[in-house]
């Protein structure tokens, strides 16, 4: 596809929702990477507004308190070989929001109408040519509902509670099995049960099972699929 004349309205966009623990984020990343496309780490918004929220003093339960905080979100994503390392207000924040803590919080101001319409207008000016990976659990429902491709990638509750575990333990961190598995269904629970875009897949979306697969098995579908649909040269 040429991006000669391609302007960011009609740049092409893949989402990829699901549940917190199926690898959107790594997905995300790698896919993007491999296509050169822009990424968008929409959750990383909710935890930035949320731990934004925490810094000034303003209660998670004030709707009105932190979607101000979400319209002023002061961050900065610096895009890394490796990673993508993001600062809030100037400061390091690129560890800090994927505590479990933080996760939980950004979970809770999700479910608040003014917070997600005060996130929706700069979510959606990451689409730039020449496309845009969407990584959230309304893209494709909610805030990019013309994408020519929408993913929702999940896995089992037992799976991703044992990927965290690992991700945690690597940082570092000594996590409980049971407690991050209640955590997940309590999570998985409050996002599809909210009133404002819940967690489910869109119509037209295709559902892939990562239980069983490996992160490469997966970026490689996902490329052969915008392929297959011309929205991407084979790689």
């Amino acid at each position: 596809m040429s991006d000669t004349h391609q302007t960011g309205r009609e740049a092409p966009v893949l989402t990829i929702d699901g549940p917190g623990g199926a690898g959107k984020g790594t997905i995300s990343r790698l896919v993007a990477e491999r296509l050169g496309w822009q990424l968008l780490d929409s959750g990383a918004l909710y935890r930035l507004t949320a731990l934004a929220a925490g810094k000034h003093g303003v209660a998670l339960e004030d709707e009105a308190g932190v979607a101000e905080v979400a319209r002023r979100l002061d961050v900065v994503f610096v895009a890394e070989r490796e990673a993508t390392r993001i600062l809030l207000e100037g400061e390091e924040a690129t560890t800090v929001i994927r505590t479990e803590q933080v996760g939980d919080a950004a979970s809770r101001v999700a479910a608040l109408p003014a917070v997600r319409n005060a996130l929706l207008d700069r979510q959606r000016d990451f689409r730039q040519p020449p496309g845009l990976v969407a990584d959230g659990r309304d893209m494709g429902t909610v805030v990019f509902t013309d994408a020519p491709l929408k993913i929702f990638l999940t896995a089992s509750a037992d799976e991703r509670a044992r990927r965290r575990q690992r991700q945690l333990r690597e940082a570092g961190v000594d996590a409980s099995l049971s407690s991050l598995l209640k955590e997940i269904q309590a999570r998985d629970a409050r996002d599809m049960q909210r009133s404002v875009a819940p967690l489910k897949p869109a119509n037209d979306a295709i559902t892939l099972d990562t239980t069983c697969l490996t992160i490469p098995e997966v970026v490689d579908r996902l490329t052969e699929l915008l392929t297959e649909r011309g929205l991407a040269p084979a790689t």
